[in-house]
């Protein structure tokens, strides 16, 4: 299965993580951002309809708009909720992220096999009907180093399930793949929309390739349906956050209830998507290490 699962080209991120750190006054903002019914009823209403605004939760909620403002400052503190500028609007976005990190944390000491009880639990989280994901992770490096792991053909070989990136991330420049270090870079039409050294990296997604098909089992009729799906972009924002770097990574351009969406997003048995992939650069960065692939079965 992590054979397969890496062999998708960068649309199934093939190992389990390495476990997450996570600080005990991150836990205690976590577990006091939960324990309020209104907080809960916003996240509730994100899970329903992810990214909306203030203006928006605030007609859907019987809250007045200080209460609300409030109380996403409090889930914005403890790492549940992002906010993203988009034109005028900051729209909110659901961020499972810490979840996963308690339950790495305390129940995988115990009994890893039933973590993939919280993990459906995450996974219905950031499953959403939007046209775009939103994941933030925080972590103890550089916004150098980060970004050096996010080009470098080297680095992401080590947590991306043996996949190298190449470019020279100037805006407009393809962004090339290679599935092993044996193989030649391909093209896959994915363009370098923006870079900003150690800020910003922003670049087009790729489409199906005939080898999605056949691990996915679709027929050439499903896959020539599939590949009509809009192209996406994903866009990593890197902000210092004293010691580590806030990552935002945004995946957006999507189509609701796409394969595409859920694939990015861990919805599905075949991988944990972003989510797994960042854990993984994660475990790298704070390590040293890359992670254990899981055994082949």
């Amino acid at each position: 299965m992590p054979k397969l699962i890496t062999q998708l080209n960068g649309c199934l991120f093939g190992r389990p993580a390495g476990r997450p750190t996570i600080r005990q006054e991150s836990v205690d903002a976590i577990f006091k951002a939960l324990a309020d019914p209104s907080r809960r009823r916003l996240l509730d209403a994100l899970n329903a309809r992810d990214g909306q605004s203030l203006r928006e939760l605030c007609a859907g909620l019987d809250m007045s708009r200080q209460a609300v403002t409030k109380h996403l400052a409090v889930l914005e503190a403890a790492g549940l909720v992002t906010a993203v500028r988009r034109g005028r609007e900051k729209l909110h976005h659901l961020n499972a992220a810490p979840i996963n990190e308690i339950a790495e944390r305390w129940i995988g000491r115990y009994d890893r096999e039933r973590l993939s009880a919280l993990s459906d639990l995450k996974r219905a989280l950031e499953d959403t009907t939007l046209t775009s994901f939103v994941y933030v992770t925080y972590i103890r490096t550089t916004p150098e180093k980060l970004w050096r792991a996010l080009t470098e053909p080297a680095f992401t070989r080590r947590y991306w399930g043996g996949v190298a990136l190449k470019s020279d991330w100037k805006a407009g420049s393809p962004v090339l793949w290679q599935n092993a270090p044996d193989e030649e870079f391909r093209d896959h039409g994915q363009v370098v929309l923006a870079a900003e050294p150690y800020r910003r990296l922003s670049y087009g997604w790729h489409t199906y390739q005939p080898e999605h098909a056949e691990l996915l089992g679709w027929s050439e009729e499903e896959l020539a349906e599939a590949v009509k799906e809009p192209p996406s972009r994903v866009t990593f924002d890197l902000e210092p956050h004293g010691t580590a770097v806030k990552l935002t990574v945004t995946h957006d351009d999507l189509q609701p209830e796409s394969w595409m969406h859920r694939l990015i997003s861990g919805s599905t048995d075949l991988t944990g998507g972003w989510p797994e992939l960042l854990s993984d650069l994660k475990t790298l960065l704070e390590t040293g290490e890359a992670p254990v692939p899981a055994p082949a079965g």
